[in-house]
């Protein structure tokens, strides 16, 4: 059975409110957060969010992280700023690959779909 546009706008608005902190990875977060970021000066930290949700899909507030060089894969999402429970990841839209000290700006999508 499938979900109804009112269920799949239900989901996304109860899931994203539960969304506190955005994070950066350098691999897949997995079921955990895993390969988060770190380091850095100014040192990296996962940055505070709003997600609203519309049409089954949640958007986040831009964040600006602080990243020593690296490369960035994933994002991940959070209810808090140290520890906190971890809700899951995605790929970011494109890698992004610093080469020293620098900044990272991510706006987070998440869809609920209806399968």
């Amino acid at each position: 059975m499938a979900l109804t546009p009112t269920e799949v706008q239900a989901i996304a608005s109860t899931e994203s409110a539960k969304i506190l902190y955005l994070s950066l990875h350098t691999s897949d977060p997995g079921t955990t957060g895993t390969g988060e970021a770190t380091g850095g000066s100014p040192a990296y930290a996962r940055k505070s969010t709003t997600v609203t949700a519309s049409g089954g899909v949640g958007t986040s507030t831009q964040v600006t992280f602080d990243v020593p060089a690296g490369t960035y894969t994933h994002f991940g999402t959070w209810s808090a700023l140290t520890a906190g429970t971890f809700y899951g990841g995605n790929p970011l839209a494109t890698s992004q690959v610093v080469s020293s000290q620098g900044q990272v700006k991510l706006t987070a999508t998440l869809t609920v779909t209806a399968s």
